[in-house]
């Protein structure tokens, strides 16, 4: 899959992922808020983050291949020296993982996301959703039986501080998304 994901990245809009249940395209490219969001987002860290570390957008990608997962978290921490790799990140070297919630495919976020980024190691996921100005931090993967889950979810509201990890972080300002009308949601 990661071969068809790879051939097809350039040649059409959008960004895939692999997931257990197969290659998630999230067919709109990001937004103006998801790309302020994220911005603003890896800003904030990288100011808290000790110096070894960085809070890190774009390529290359963090594969598990014996689970078969590929994901690109909106906003990595990671070790600046866990980032001299080939093809991709591996997971268990990534601190946390922050991810904007798509306008058109939340669920890739709220759900897939949620299942597949405990399965994989990474420890922290972060959900800031602008659809709501609300969002989650899930921590504490434990075991069950449909496999490694997050036990513990703090939700926080735009405007309050949240935690990830061991770094805190403002929510002022982050923008929302807008309806064709120019609302708020």
């Amino acid at each position: 899959m990661r071969d068809v994901v790879e051939a097809t990245e350039d040649a059409l809009p959008g960004k895939f992922e692999i997931t257990r249940e197969g290659i998630v395209h999230d067919l709109l490219s990001p937004n103006g808020p998801h790309e302020l969001t994220r911005a603003r987002l890896r800003k904030r860290l990288e100011d808290v983050l000790p110096q070894a570390m960085v809070a890190h957008t774009g390529k290359p990608d963090v594969a598990d291949e014996a689970q078969g997962i590929m994901r690109r978290p909106d906003v990595m921490v990671i070790a600046e020296a866990d980032m001299e790799v080939g093809e991709a990140f591996d997971p268990l070297t990534i601190r946390a993982a922050v991810e904007v919630v798509s306008r058109s495919n939340p669920d890739n976020d709220w759900i897939g996301k949620v299942r597949d980024y405990p399965l994989i190691g990474i420890p922290v996921y972060a959900v800031f959703d602008p659809r709501t100005g609300t969002g989650a931090v899930l921590t504490d993967i434990h075991p069950t039986p449909e496999g490694p889950r997050y036990a513990t979810r703090k939700d926080f509201v735009y405007g309050e501080d949240v935690t990830i990890g061991d770094w805190t972080v403002s929510t002022d300002n982050l923008p929302r998304y807008k309806d064709g009308t120019g609302e708020q949601h």
